[in-house]
């Protein structure tokens, strides 16, 4: 029975490695690298593969045939074989871009207009680039395939995941008026314990023994900051301190947490079909998550009507729940979290929000991009108390910036605030752990 080369893209076969180089290094003629690829790849797109031949020797044959009566040399028709290998077998264009290491977000503006970010910064790269827009469509649809996500004219925008937890959100006409943009943020597999992060200076063992001291004393937890700060990173080391033993459900919009614990309930939420139907929010799997006898329920960012619920869940018995949510620091997502609440349609007065957020939440830990790239925690606060109408913030530890050294890196120090005793120290001791004692002054 033969075969279509769209139903082969899913045969496991190692992909070759390219040489990563500019397109045009490699070929000087642009127009003539465009041709050859736009031919090859359209020929390729509604052919049968033959029984009796593998799919790379197939392909082999077609770019023969397509670049007959060409004057390529060996390197000029290797690097036109790995460009249609990738089409085929891995993401287009960004196949090795997603599997370089150093890189930690990809963004497509164009054809032609692709920025990487490398070390926290942000430049223009030239080795890749897609033929038209309608190359970048087929890429999108590659990728979020799997994943049962479908992007159109009805649909032009998509936010879902890679098979590895890379986050992809992608944005077509007519949203888009440039043509279509994709930005993939890359899963970072080797920054899964604290130790990771002391190693790049993001916190100090102190802090991450008082974090590790808090997850274990089901202290409620926000993750702040803004996009790109590590939000998710962060969160994923402090669900790795939960107790073996306990139950955690995960709730996101496109999974990317990646807990190393046995009993995980991963739950995702579903957007809507052809017939505008079938939705399922974060709030609804919050709700719902509340029927499931969770020890831990951990929403992988709160953004709207949900917040109330977490909030509930919080202060139903539900301690030691975990979230991130977007703000510029530990006063702002205070604000952010109470605006959430608002937005659910419930007519609460503003004072009684402010003390319900009071009551659930213990601790809010803020994370940052430096200037530099480098991510740091710049605050560990907790909510100490709620008086004249105004929630209270006291931070445990921060981060000071100085200034920047002379190769531009951020200069500064991490202070403890170790005269007063935390008030949380109290409801982590009543869980009988005591590694804290020592970093206060005043027991």
């Amino acid at each position: 029975m033969k075969k279509s080369l769209v139903e082969a893209f899913n045969i496991e076969r190692k992909p070759q490695k390219a040489v990563y180089v500019s397109d045009y290094e490699i070929f000087p003629d642009k127009k003539l690298l465009d041709d050859l690829r736009t031919k090859i790849v359209e020929n390729l797109i509604d052919k049968e593969i033959p029984e009796d031949k593998l799919l790379n020797q197939f392909i082999n044959d077609e770019i023969d045939r397509t670049i007959e009566g060409y004057d390529l040399s060996n390197l000029e028709r290797s690097h036109l074989y790995n460009l249609i290998d990738n089409e085929i077998n891995g993401y287009g264009p960004l196949t090795e871009l997603l599997e370089d290491k150093n890189i930690t977000e990809i963004m497509v503006n164009s054809p032609k207009e692709i920025y990487i970010e490398i070390d926290g910064q942000i430049i223009k790269d030239e080795s890749v680039s897609f033929i038209n827009d309608e190359h970048i469509i087929r890429t999108i649809e590659r990728m979020i395939g799997p994943m049962g996500r479908t992007i159109d004219a009805t649909n032009p925008m998509v936010d879902s995941r890679l098979k590895d937890g890379s986050r992809i959100n992608a944005v077509i006409p007519p949203l888009s008026t440039k043509g279509p943009v994709i930005t993939i943020r890359k899963f970072r597999g080797e920054m899964t314990k604290a130790d990771d992060m002391i190693r790049i200076g993001s916190m100090t063992p102190y802090m991450a023994t008082f974090l590790e001291a808090a997850v274990k004393g089901k202290c409620n937890i926000i993750v702040c900051g803004g996009t790109g700060s590590g939000k998710t990173t962060l969160l994923n080391i402090l669900s790795s301190f939960i107790p073996d033993d306990e139950r955690i459900i995960t709730i996101e919009d496109a999974a990317e947490l990646k807990l190393e614990k046995e009993h995980v309930i991963s739950l995702e939420t579903r957007v809507t079909n052809y017939d505008n139907e079938g939705e399922i929010t974060i709030r609804d799997l919050v709700i719902n998550a509340l029927r499931m006898r969770p020890d831990r329920i951990i929403v992988g960012e709160v953004r709207g009507k949900e917040a109330f619920d977490m909030l509930q869940a919080m202060n139903t018995g539900h301690e030691g729940s975990l979230t991130t949510l977007h703000a510029n620091g530990p006063k702002d997502a205070l604000n952010r979290l109470e605006t959430m609440v608002l937005m659910s349609g419930l007519d609460i007065p503003i004072r009684a929000i402010r003390e319900y957020i009071a009551s659930a939440i213990d601790l809010v830990v803020n994370i940052e991009r430096m200037s530099d790239g480098k991510r740091k925690i710049t605050a560990i606060s907790e909510l100490e108390k709620f008086e004249d109408g105004e929630l209270e913030l006291r931070d445990i530890f921060a981060f000071r910036q100085k200034g920047l050294t002379s190769s531009g890196e951020v200069d500064g120090e991490y202070i403890l605030y170790d005269q007063q005793l935390p008030k949380v120290y109290k409801k982590i001791a009543t869980k009988g752990i005591t590694d804290i004692d020592f970093m206060f002054h005043q027991k």
